[in-house]
């Protein structure tokens, strides 16, 4: 596969780099669709989006222009299914897609019905994709709440991996959820160093026993921080694009992700909200090769690392 990954990017071809097997490790169920999909469904067009200031800009965003389009459990089953049809059109054959904690409240608070959805959309849409079913929360969720739920999604025996996301100081206090869940032998995952300190996505792996780290790009702000987390073979899940519409990098030439590279650390390369920032993973690769930043060779192995 390696020499059909380079021959891509030389050639260009979109269509080729498709037929590549490729991972997606940072992708939210509800975001994860090609907007085309979900505008042949709607009869509606969505516009390209803008660059956002922060995550509350995107959020209002989300709001107007796409929300509208997707409510009830119509609405989010179509979402399920849109982000499985872009994954298997993009050539992912690992998927990892976080469904967060309060969307069962869309199949009458019934986790048992909202993992049948999507067991049901998996086999009818993308079977052949390896499916690794995350459960994720919000940090501004109280604590006696987010527990009791995670037991009862944990008790169910789908999920495989666990991420949380929100306000990144609060982070490293949730030590005794992902201590449940590292016990239940789940991938531990958390959203840090998007808007965080570097030191921040140190404390975060380091107090919740982290496999990997959602985006983790300030990191590259301090070589003590990339040595330990290179060191501690700690992976972070990039998602380029969206570091530059969340006005979290200027661009693609100036995205961090080279130096994190450069310094020992695990990199991968992945889509994050695919219906907000309109770029697939095999777009990615070639955004990040026709701005200099990585050569093909070097772009295969970040390929192979997701795997």
């Amino acid at each position: 596969m390696k020499d059909q990954f380079i021959a891509a990017l030389q050639q260009n071809s979109l269509a080729e780099m498709r037929k590549v097997p490729k991972a997606d490790l940072h992708n939210h169920i509800t975001r994860g669709g090609n907007k085309r999909y979900i505008e042949d469904w709607c009869g509606v067009k969505i516009p390209e989006c803008p660059k956002f200031a922060d995550l509350h800009e995107m959020n209002q965003w989300n709001a107007i222009h796409i929300k509208p389009l997707l409510n009830g459990r119509l609405g989010y089953e179509k979402r399920i299914e849109a982000a499985f049809a872009q994954a298997k059109t993009d050539g992912i054959t690992l998927l990892h897609m976080s469904v967060t904690i309060g969307e069962e409240a869309w199949f009458d608070d019934s986790p048992e019905q909202l993992i049948q959805a999507i067991q049901n959309i998996h086999r009818r849409v993308a079977p052949e994709i390896i499916f690794v079913p995350e459960i994720a929360f919000l940090t501004h969720t109280p604590m006696h709440e987010t527990a009791g739920k995670i037991d009862q999604f944990l008790e169910l025996n789908y999920f495989k991996s666990m991420d949380i996301f929100g306000d990144e100081f609060a982070v490293p206090a949730f030590k005794k959820i992902f201590r449940k869940a590292k016990d239940k032998g789940l991938i531990l995952k958390a959203h840090a160093g998007e808007f965080g300190t570097a030191e921040l996505v140190r404390q975060a792996a380091e107090e919740l026993e982290l496999d990997q780290i959602q985006h983790g790009i300030a990191a590259a702000r301090s070589p003590q921080v990339m040595r330990w987390l290179s060191d501690h073979h700690i992976q972070l899940n990039i998602c380029p694009t969206s570091n530059i519409l969340l006005s979290r990098v200027e661009n693609y030439q100036t995205h961090p992700i080279r130096t994190l590279y450069d310094n020992g650390i695990k990199v991968t390369v992945n889509s994050d909200d695919m219906i907000i920032f309109d770029q697939s993973v095999s777009e990615e690769f070639f955004n990040l090769y026709q701005a200099g930043v990585f050569n093909a060779e070097e772009l295969n192995e970040i390929r192979e690392n997701a795997f």
